[in-house]
């Protein structure tokens, strides 16, 4: 994987930068220690890993503002970094770049339920949310996996979703405003308390935007009112293909879950051993099927959707009686990544999206391509909108298998894309799908979207390397010219 070459001019300056970075961050805010920027080597993509040049964690939207003002005058590289929790390698630092941590920005600033909704730091927690208004009835629902250690403001640059975003959406359906500071900067509202915006979608298009157009020091989140019931189902079928086609009856019956997921045989086995949410272990897949609102609808929701069920196969259901074993069902669902590391040395957690329909085909090709490159995989995904998390299992200390895993990752990818899916639902490019960006887009388009990029960050500070996989300068991009969809000179790298 290619990265920026470093600035060695940038680097034999670090001394000097690190002491003038403590001009604006006082304190312990500034890091340079080796075994002190250990930590910050990685995301959740442990796979690659970089020190980075100096780690810089301010305390004030000022300071913010005035380390973004210093690099944008000396050409410094910058990579935000929330909790670190990126699955595709979206906060890898660079050797020449600065990480700058939002890790103190983590305080809760204002709920008002009046307008059901919270101004909070990027650094708090995706679960501090809710914790802080469910004793007044409310929660946040977008809930990824790592909502315990993600934070909000990560959540935002992902545009993360959870197992509840089927029918409450993802972080871009429950963001009302963000303050953002560029790398100019200044400091911007976008959005706010009222649920709409006029003019350019600006919120929209920095939602997911992955770091690379500006900082964000606060977030504006939607609140909304727990539901008076809820109730969830455990579906066992005697195949994937099987439990596929019942996502997709669910779907098609007009019946929306606040949350439906799946987990294959392996999945299903390494979440049971590892929480004992009384899962059945007799089948090959699983569907928790989570139904909520008043009552009675809930009551005859889950008989409809046990028809379906019966109707495609299913050779157990279970239906939750109490809100712990709710609670217990998902937190199988919920420890299932790291359930897989009980049982696997390394596993590599993909990220692609499919049409509902598409499942059954693509669960198999998934179990050609394993038996194809000789990895296990075990599958739990976002089965409602169709948002796959396979878990590729395999040993980094044994030659050539992390290769082997990178390469059967990129043909999942591909196999998304073919079948009218997208390379991404929640995750990010990052670095992880930044080279298979070509599979999905032609050249116009990455050209289109770079052009974005460098209204925002003309001099391509912000998180270099990431997301596109061909970066030319933006002084470049519109004299680039490219001959029946090749570049010129292809051998030479452009970053």
């Amino acid at each position: 994987m290619e990265m920026p070459a470093p600035d060695k001019g940038v680097i034999a300056r670090r001394a000097a930068i690190a002491e003038e970075l403590r001009a604006i961050v006082p304190g312990e805010g500034v890091i340079v220690d080796e075994d002190e920027l250990r930590p910050y080597e990685s995301d959740g993509l442990t796979a690659y890993r970089t020190l980075p040049l100096i780690v810089c964690l301010p305390e004030t939207v000022e300071q913010v503002a005035a380390v973004m003002r210093y690099c944008k005058a000396h050409g410094i590289k910058i990579v935000p970094r929330g909790a670190g929790t990126s699955l595709s390698g979206g906060s890898l630092p660079l050797a020449d770049g600065i990480i700058l941590g939002l890790g103190k920005f983590n305080r809760i600033l204002e709920v008002d339920y009046d307008n059901r909704c919270a101004r909070v730091q990027p650094g708090v927690t995706n679960l501090a949310i809710t914790t802080a208004v469910q004793a007044d009835g409310f929660y946040y629902a977008p809930d990824p996996s790592s909502q315990i250690a993600c934070s909000i403001g990560g959540n935002v640059a992902e545009n993360s979703g959870g197992v509840h975003c089927l029918k409450y959406g993802l972080t871009t359906n429950n963001l009302l405003g963000i303050e953002l500071v560029t790398m100019d900067g200044e400091i911007l509202r976008i959005g706010g308390k009222h649920l709409d915006s006029a003019g350019y979608d600006l919120l929209g298009l920095l939602t997911g935007s992955e770091g690379l157009l500006g900082v964000v020091t606060e977030v504006t989140v939607r609140l909304l009112p727990k539901p008076s019931s809820a109730r969830a189902l455990l579906v066992g079928f005697p195949t994937s293909e099987a439990a596929g086609d019942c996502v997709a009856g669910i779907i098609a019956d007009g019946i929306i879950p606040g949350g439906m997921e799946m987990m294959d045989r392996p999945a299903i086995k390494a979440a049971e051993a590892f929480v004992q949410a009384g899962y059945p272990l007799d089948v090959e897949a699983l569907l928790i099927v989570e139904l909520d609102g008043p009552e009675a609808e809930v009551d005859h929701l889950i008989e409809r959707v046990r028809a379906i069920a019966e109707e495609k196969g299913a050779v157990s259901v279970r239906v939750s009686e109490s809100e712990e074993e709710r609670a217990r069902f998902w937190a199988g669902r919920k420890a299932a990544f790291p359930a897989i590391g009980r049982i696997s040395p390394d596993y590599y957690c993909m990220d692609g999206t499919i049409p509902r329909g598409q499942l059954p085909l693509v669960l198999r090709r998934m179990r050609e391509l394993s038996e194809h490159h000789g990895l296990g995989v075990a599958n739990v995904f976002h089965a409602g909108d169709g948002n796959l998390h396979p878990l590729i299992m395999y040993d980094a200390n044994k030659p050539g298998e992390l290769e082997r895993a990178e390469e059967f990752g990129g043909d999942i990818l591909k196999l998304c894309v073919e079948v009218g899916g997208v390379l991404t639902g929640e995750h990010g490019v990052g670095v992880e799908k930044r080279d298979l960006m070509g599979t999905m887009f032609n050249a116009d388009d990455l050209a289109q979207q770079q052009r974005v990029k460098c209204a925002f960050d003309p001099d391509g500070l912000l998180n270099p390397g990431k997301v596109f996989p061909i970066l030319h300068r933006c002084a470049e991009l519109g004299r680039m010219h490219i001959h029946r969809g090749q570049l010129p000179f292809p051998d030479l790298p452009r970053f």
